[in-house]
């Protein structure tokens, strides 16, 4: 299994940060492409997987021939003095984040136990700020067993939809569809805003060759597509009244009307939500400490937590005062062009440059 570990964490770490703001709800996912179509909405989600495999195996080699494991470290030796923009950007989505994240537990505490939004909200959001306080190695293994679990759960999901409405699901692949090569854009957006380099960047040290750093990085884009493209499917069982629902899942585990079914994937969506607003802390917390201890200080254990909730109160206030569907329309799309620029294009025309000039 220790062969193996730097093939798969870095793919583990990242599926579990990103699915609760990548797709978690289903709203995510009908944004950017159920709206297109069933067919197109399929494709633009492989398009999406495409991508995330090839940034990432990029990526991976360039934090290991670089040493960088953290993501200051990591912009500034890709994008030099303009390595801020990219931190001005991931903060902003960072904010986002927790912000739809908290948001979605509110809907769920709501949905579920009929319990006060902001119950699920602040509930969600003390259990990040516990996570963050322990670090790297207990945050690593919770990320990765979490996401062994969210797995078979998705695996179950698919499978008890399709016994039960392969039919519905395979005429809605096969409606018409005027949307173009619109799908193609779309899967690279979603993409974009859905490459949480920062939260894995800790996992780097594992990586020793060119050979794993490569091969992690394409694991991780079938890693973290499959389970959407699992539930995308599932979800075509009801469209197109899906999606019209502000969480797409709430309403699919409804109509299955399977009670241990729908209490199971609360558990596990609820903890994806815990997942991710600790994976970008905790990339935030990284880059402090790595700053910290350049100027031969160490970070307190305590300013962990401490960061971790500043950035907390400010997403509950954003998960309050706007709601999902309108966070994940304006805050995403826009975020997604600015990650394309400021991320991607440098990493896979300077970044690429430079690996391939150092040679292994």
């Amino acid at each position: 299994m220790s062969r193996l570990l730097p093939y798969l964490l870095p793919g583990l770490v990242f599926q579990s940060v990103i699915i609760g703001g990548g797709y978690a709800t289903g709203r995510e996912l009908v944004a950017f492409f159920l709206d297109r179509g069933p067919l197109p909405g399929l494709l633009g989600l492989l398009v999406a997987g495409l991508v995330f495999a090839a940034v990432m195996a990029t990526a991976y080699e360039f934090a290991r021939q670089t040493g960088a494991h953290d993501y200051r470290t990591f912009c500034r030796r890709l994008l030099g003095p303009a390595w801020v923009l990219y931190e001005l950007a991931y903060l902003a989505l960072v904010v986002l984040i927790l912000a739809v994240v908290g948001s979605a537990a509110g809907e769920l505490a709501s949905g579920a136990l009929g319990l006060p939004r902001a119950i699920g909200t602040v509930g969600m959001m003390l259990l990040v700020g516990t996570l963050t306080f322990f670090g790297s190695t207990l945050i690593g293994k919770v990320l990765a067993g979490w996401s062994v679990l969210l797995y078979a759960v998705y695996l179950l999901l698919f499978a008890l939809t399709l016994a039960a409405h392969a039919d519905a699901m395979a005429l809605n692949l096969r409606q018409p569809s005027d949307a173009g090569g619109g799908w193609a854009v779309s899967g690279m957006r979603y993409a974009a805003y859905n490459i949480s380099l920062p939260a894995v960047l800790f996992c780097m040290t594992l990586l020793k060759t060119r050979r794993q750093a490569v091969g992690a990085g394409v694991l991780t884009g079938l890693i973290a597509i499959i389970p959407a493209l699992l539930f995308y499917l599932a979800m075509l069982a009801y469209y197109p009244a899906i999606g019209a629902q502000p969480v797409p899942a709430l309403f699919l585990m409804a109509q299955l009307d399977i009670p241990w079914l729908q209490g199971l994937f609360q558990l596990v969506v609820f903890g994806t939500f815990v997942e991710t607003g600790t994976g970008v802390l905790h990339a935030i917390n990284e880059r402090i400490d790595v700053q910290a201890r350049e100027g031969g200080r160490a970070l307190p254990r305590w300013a962990r937590p401490a960061v971790a909730g500043s950035l907390l109160l400010l997403s509950i206030y954003g998960a309050t005062t706007f709601g999902i569907v309108d966070l994940i329309a304006r805050g995403y799309g826009l975020l997604s062009w600015v990650f394309i620029a400021v991320l991607i294009v440098p990493l896979m025309t300077l970044g690429l440059g430079r690996i391939l000039r150092e040679g292994r």
